[in-house]
């Protein structure tokens, strides 16, 4: 369970109590509705927040998704430069894993946040528009770019290291609370590997490899 969730969880959670206690005195129908939406809340944030494990691979080479979702983009940043970055952009439903993962090995060089619109996660201009904190990763030569874009419900971009600390593969680096999406910038030296469609999984699914 992600910690962020604790509010969230324990503000429907004691309601749900009170209304289990107060039916026990007052049997009024108003009362077990609260108790309803008050339970299905609770039950909501803790799926909401889960923070399962997961199957990290074991090659040096991989890039793996930093979030659970569907792929929506995978494009040049500059479709007539041939070593052009691949911007790949995931969509993260309410219903996926909120928690970030680190795409790469390497060192965390920068962390940017900056405010903005929270235009719909599938929009391709949420990525320039909205708020988000964009991370820069190194690994020796390489450089990679991992945006974590707010969307219509998320309004909170959560990154938990710091400049200078460094992540392995797969580690948990951040949540975005509720839907949203997260963005790779990925160099010429990554062989993408994954399509637009395809469902991925936070530090498990490759989505490409170094090849340098």
């Amino acid at each position: 369970m992600a910690k962020e969730g604790y509010p969230f969880i324990f503000a429907f959670l004691i309601p749900s109590l009170i209304c289990g206690v107060t039916l026990l005195w007052i049997p009024h129908p108003l009362v077990f509705g609260a108790l309803g939406v008050f339970v299905f809340l609770t039950l909501f944030m803790l799926w909401f927040f889960r923070d399962p494990e997961r199957v990290i691979p074991t090659d040096p080479k991989a890039v793996v998704a930093p979030a659970d979702g569907k792929i929506t983009r995978v494009i040049k940043v500059e479709p007539a430069n041939p070593n052009s970055p691949t911007l790949v952009s995931i969509f993260m439903s309410p219903l996926d894993v909120h928690v970030n993962r680190a795409p790469i090995n390497g060192t965390i060089r920068e962390v940017t946040h900056t405010k903005g619109q929270f235009l719909n996660a599938m929009d391709d201009r949420a990525s320039l528009l909205n708020e988000q904190n964009t991370i820069t990763l190194t690994n020796g030569s390489l450089t990679i770019v991992m945006k974590q874009v707010a969307g219509f419900l998320a309004r909170r971009c959560v990154f938990w290291k710091t400049p200078g600390e460094t992540v392995v593969l797969g580690e948990r680096v951040g949540l975005i609370k509720f839907s949203s999406r997260a963005d790779l910038i990925l160099p010429p030296e990554v062989e993408v590997t994954i399509t637009p469609g395809e469902r991925v999984y936070s530090g498990s699914t490759i989505i490409g490899r170094i090849t340098s």
